[in-house]
């Protein structure tokens, strides 16, 4: 297991800590200098100091609790890139499921983009660049080895949207789930919910992939049909 803590404990990495703790508690709107400084023991010029504004430290918050994250959890746990790409699905959303479930610090970063999503400040269009577009491309990468060719760009956009859904569905009902008294944060739960996740994917994966390849024949048998007919009939 990964250490939890930031090897850096300088000042302006216990800002970051502290923040990143205050932004995810009470939002970047409610969350105050003081509220930070008072969290990390510095004083308050120490955010002009090191990075001059409230927004400019939140952008950078949210960059190095994802930069935290993803080294605990990267997207496919470390797992061979030449694994199929049914057992890539997997490892991704299990990756993603303890990114924004672990109730350590790796979901801090998980906490702050439920935030942000919720009330998007200036900083959701670095993030939607920097860190959902390239996790984006990689699910996308996924989906289409598991399809297969010959489907469109837009229904690969819409298997991504949905498999991201259904993970983000967990991080918005754990409220609920504490209401029951029941922990999703535990490893075991979450193997399971990652398992469970998978499989209903792969079963609507399946229907387009079978859809694609009904299509690839149809268009082959037109083709040939095509063919046959141009030489019977030439012009």
């Amino acid at each position: 297991m990964k250490q939890e803590t930031p090897v850096n404990s300088g000042t302006r990495s216990r800002i970051l800590e502290a923040a990143g703790e205050v932004f995810a508690e009470v939002g970047f709107r409610c969350a105050t200098v003081r509220m930070i400084c008072e969290r990390a023991g510095v004083n308050v010029a120490a955010i002009n100091y090191h990075f001059r504004s409230k927004e400019d430290l939140y952008y950078e918050v949210l960059k190095y609790w994802y930069e935290f994250a993803i080294k605990k959890y990267p997207p496919l746990l470390g797992a061979d890139e030449n694994i199929r790409p049914e057992e890539q699905l997997r490892v991704f959303i299990l990756s993603l499921l303890y990114r924004i479930l672990d109730k350590g610090k790796p979901a801090w970063f998980g906490r702050l983009m439920g935030r942000e999503m919720a009330e998007p400040t200036r900083a959701f269009d670095h993030m939607v660049k920097e860190v959902m577009r390239p996790l984006n491309k990689l699910l996308a990468s996924i989906v289409r080895g598991i399809i297969g060719p010959g489907v469109s760009e837009e229904v690969i956009r819409l298997c991504c949207t949905s498999i991201i859904g259904q993970c983000v569905y967990y991080y918005n009902a754990k409220y609920i789930a504490e209401l029951f008294r029941q922990d999703m944060s535990s490893p075991e739960k979450i193997e399971r919910i990652a398992d469970h996740i998978m499989r209903f994917s792969l079963e609507g994966l399946e229907h387009y992939s079978e859809a694609a390849c009904l299509e690839r024949r149809n268009e082959a048998s037109q083709g040939a049909r095509r063919q046959r007919e141009m030489k019977t009939n030439p012009s």
